[in-house]
């Protein structure tokens, strides 16, 4: 069975910035299409099948996304240390809604409110990975035993 859209994946998987750190290195599994997974692993993972090894790398734009996707707020100018360089493209760390971190690049500058765009830290690096196909299933429940079914007339 080949990966595709749909389909439930298993696969160890080691991710690492190019040239530097690991970021991920585990056994994961996933619904291919499902959103779960970078999309750029994803396109590379269609087609395989169990005990399929592969390596690469993942440009920056395909890994975590364009950053012209992802999502923008308006902040009020409080929110910003007093002494900070508000101009566009000026970028800032600080925790996202469920405390990772986050890239704030400011879009905007206005005397009252700064627009921003959340980045990824890692949107402008590329990926390296090295995965291991362990397992390709359907997702969906397997059909009851025709014994099982009971048509009744009314």
């Amino acid at each position: 069975m080949n990966i595709e859209k749909g389909m439930r994946v298993r696969l160890r998987v080691e991710l690492k910035v190019k040239g530097g750190d690991v970021i991920e290195k585990s056994v994961v599994e996933y619904i291919q299409g499902g959103g779960s997974m970078l999309p750029g692993l994803e396109s590379e993972l269609e087609g395989l099948a169990k005990g399929a090894k592969k390596t690469g790398t993942i440009p920056a734009s395909k890994a975590f996304g364009s950053p012209a996707t992802q999502p923008t707020k308006t902040i009020s100018r409080t929110e910003f240390p007093p002494d900070a360089t508000l101009a566009v493209g000026e970028k800032f760390g600080a925790k996202g809604p469920g405390g990772e971190d986050v890239i704030l690049e400011v879009m905007k500058s206005e005397k009252e409110s700064i627009d921003v765009r959340f980045v990824h830290p890692l949107a402008d690096k590329d990926i390296d990975y090295d995965i291991e196909i362990l397992q390709v299933t359907d997702p969906a429940p397997p059909p009851l035993p025709a014994e099982a079914v009971t048509l009744t007339d009314e």
